[in-house]
């Protein structure tokens, strides 16, 4: 696999250094506006890592560094508002992408505080039939969920709470430690792994104990969530 990383700021920075640990790519390009930044994120890397000078705005030249660099997948480091050039860059050039902030909100011109306006996302949803007709894969704002949302979560039950009796999540039923039943189905028809991890995580805090859950190489402890609890 051939990777073009665009930003070499703190999270590309610590994307490159990271994968310059693992033997799972071919090779990776990270690009920045700033090519002296992008050589620092590879420096030491070894030689499948590679730093170029790229304006993150200009969707054709994006477009041309993916075919030229022959790239598999699009890697959006950058400020969301360089989010939609290249998403669009990386649908043109026909490879797939991931990015850490979806396409920008804007207010309804109108009526602001009673309408939806523009919605984070709507942007690159209005795009998804073209990705799928392409049959091409695209992950937008992992920054947030689960990145984000599973930090929070897991913080709170590291540091904030002896027990965790309930994990309220947006996108999944709700789970409780008081459930006797088994932890409701995912939305593919499996059971939640992530439900079952739960479960056991908040077993010793009838005992008045604080277990550390145990991350799941699959999957984070919490997904998508806030907690209540009792301290």
């Amino acid at each position: 696999m051939r990777v073009l990383l665009v930003g070499a700021g703190g999270v590309g920075t610590a994307i490159a250094r990271t994968a310059s640990r693992w033997n799972l790519f071919e090779a990776m390009v990270v690009a920045d506006h700033d090519p002296v930044r992008a050589e620092r994120a590879v420096a030491g890397a070894g030689t499948r890592f590679k730093a170029v000078g790229l304006d993150a705005g200009d969707e054709k030249a994006v477009s041309q560094l993916l075919e030229a660099e022959r790239c598999d997948v699009l890697l959006n480091a950058v400020d969301p508002r360089f989010v939609m050039p290249l998403f669009r860059a990386a649908l043109a050039s026909g490879v797939n992408y991931m990015d850490m902030a979806m396409s920008l909100s804007r207010p309804h011109p109108d009526d602001p505080f009673a309408t939806p306006g523009v919605k984070l996302g709507d942007e690159q949803f209005a795009l998804a039939g073209e990705w799928e007709s392409k049959g091409l894969l695209a992950l937008v704002g992992m920054g947030v969920e689960p990145g984000l949302a599973d930090v929070f979560a897991r913080y709170a039950a590291d540091h904030l709470f002896s027990s965790i009796d309930e994990v309220v999540s947006a996108t999944e039923p709700t789970w409780s430690s008081r459930d006797t039943s088994s932890p409701p189905p995912s939305r593919s028809g499996r059971r939640s792994r992530n439900a079952s991890t739960r479960r056991s995580s908040t077993s010793a805090g009838a005992a008045g104990t604080r277990r550390r859950p145990s991350a799941s190489p699959r999957s984070s402890t919490f997904p998508r969530a806030s907690a209540r609890s009792s301290a």
